[in-house]
């Protein structure tokens, strides 16, 4: 029987319920007890429709009240020093004290995950960091799946990927100058077989172990570091599923395959290429979890194509192979069912992280009981996407004639780069270094205020454009008088900067 498993869920709820619990908690309207109620809640929630649609283990871990980086920091006691904070007493104020700053200390740093528009604290590492262990809230949250009869999947960043994605803080410690975190690795490993070895005494079965870092050029010392790092975190009794996602791993197929691990998760969506290289590497015993339904995006998919391409696969694999969404559901949103504003049209091109639950509850049925038994919800699909194909919205003809002219010679250059530059440097007139801003000035009460009254209709759409472009005026003089080289508008007029 082909297994179903999600890498993880949205965590802020159909209706933002932890975005307006944080906030109130911040502004100081809500105790710490009721923040952790409505946490609690969401997460029984998130495990019951993965329940609902047939998965047999449910995703733990995946659960963080700012960053799921920043949760595992704190769980493996690596805090920055400059807060003063003992990990293993860490309070919810000072998890956010991290993630969002105080007077005497600046925030974490935050970056994009990957090529996504996620961000994620970057842990602060330092000589002295000590990996001496932290909170418990992993081991709280895997027994509350325990205690509701579920058989939880614990999910965790993998050590080379979490060393990878942080930082040294050289400010903490003279030591720290030129420190190579490759030699943190020791320590840090003894941490997570800590943690392994708690799931494993709660009878945990499998643990999903996020290594995406194997889908980057990696330099040979960073590659070299896995086999002894997971040499290291092999557990009796507890299987590893060692996850990918984002881009090809197939180069690293043969070295992950080495590993002392019984499964590896890949991303066929956006790198359906790898299949052969894995099927080749893969040990005989080892679990291929296949990431078919797109994690990143909010259309269906097209189920009757990945059905039919996943039965040759069942037939070779046979209860080896799992399925799954390409990564985490966490960059979609989390249902349709309150999207009752939306376009009927756009509608029904569309799944979110529920639906997408839905797919992969029609794929694994099909696989278990044939095409016939899921034959209704294929058709269904299936005209789903053929009318998206055949309509208007998505089908231009015009820009299909144009995309019919278009001729290799179009995608060269037809002047050389010393003649652009120099065309550029005269239209331009930027110094060398020129200066400019990241591109949004912040959203005002005044600017959310406006958008509000805009959208309830007691604002008219003139008299918001004429606010807005106030604003705008306002930021372009700023700048001006600051002197910067590049400017630009603020973005008033949007909530962020994918709105539109």
């Amino acid at each position: 029987m082909t297994h179903a498993h999600t890498l993880g869920f949205p965590r802020m709820g159909a209706h933002r319920e932890l975005k307006f619990a944080l906030e109130s908690f911040w502004r100081g309207d809500s105790t710490e007890a009721q923040l952790r109620d409505t946490g609690r809640t969401l997460r029984q929630r998130h495990w019951a429709l993965q329940r609902e649609a047939g998965l047999a283990q449910v995703a733990v871990g995946d659960f963080a009240w700012y960053d799921t980086t920043l949760t595992l920091a704190a769980t493996l006691g690596a805090l920055p020093a400059r807060f003063g904070f003992d990990a293993k007493r860490l309070t919810l104020s000072q998890y956010f004290e991290l993630a969002r700053g105080r007077a005497d200390q600046p925030a974490m740093e935050m970056t994009k995950w990957f090529d996504t528009n996620y961000h994620y604290l970057v842990p602060e590492l330092s000589a002295d960091t000590a990996f001496d262990g932290g909170v418990d809230w992993l081991f709280d949250e895997v027994d509350e799946a325990l205690a509701q009869g579920l058989s939880p999947k614990p999910v965790i960043l993998g050590p080379i990927s979490f060393l990878w994605l942080s930082k040294v803080h050289g400010a903490q410690s003279a030591a720290s100058a030129g420190l190579d975190r490759l030699s943190l690795l020791p320590r840090l490993v003894q941490a997570y077989r800590r943690i392994l070895t708690g799931l494993q005494q709660r009878g945990v079965q499998w643990v999903q172990v996020d290594e995406p870092v194997l889908c980057l050029d990696l330099p040979a010392d960073w590659l070299a570091a896995f086999q002894p790092a997971y040499d290291e975190l092999a557990t009796p009794g507890l299987k590893l599923l060692l996850a990918t996602y984002f881009d090809t791993a197939a180069d690293h197929a043969v070295l992950a395959a080495q590993l002392p691990v019984q499964g590896f998760h890949i991303d066929l969506v956006r790198a359906p290429q790898q299949l052969d290289a894995w099927l080749a590497a893969l040990p005989p015993q080892a679990v291929l979890s296949v990431g078919v339904v797109d994690g990143r995006n909010i259309w269906r998919s097209d189920l009757g194509r990945i059905l039919a391409w996943l039965q040759p696969l069942q037939a070779r694999l046979g209860a080896r192979l799992w399925i799954a969404p390409s990564c985490s559901l966490l960059h979609v949103p989390v249902t349709l069912d309150h999207e009752v504003k939306l376009d009927a049209e756009v509608r029904s091109w569309l799944a979110f992280a529920t639906e997408k639950l839905g797919e992969l509850k029609v794929l694994s049925q099909g696989l278990r009981d044939g095409v016939d038994s899921v034959a209704e919800a294929l058709q269904a699909n299936a005209q789903a996407l053929a009318a998206r194909r055949a309509s208007g919205r998505v089908t231009n003809p015009v820009v299909q004639k144009r995309l019919q002219r278009i001729t290799a010679d179009m995608a060269q250059r037809h002047s050389p780069f010393v003649q652009r530059q120099a065309a550029q440097r005269d239209a331009l007139q930027l110094p060398p270094l020129p200066t400019t801003t990241i591109g949004s000035f912040p959203q005002t009460s005044e600017i959310r205020q406006a958008r509000a009254a805009w959208r309830r209709g007691e604002l008219s759409a003139t008299d918001y454009l004429q606010r807005m472009r106030a604003e705008i005026e306002a930021v372009v003089r700023k700048q001006e008088n600051l002197g910067l080289d590049v400017l630009v508008h603020g973005e008033a007029e949007r909530n962020d900067m994918v709105e539109y």
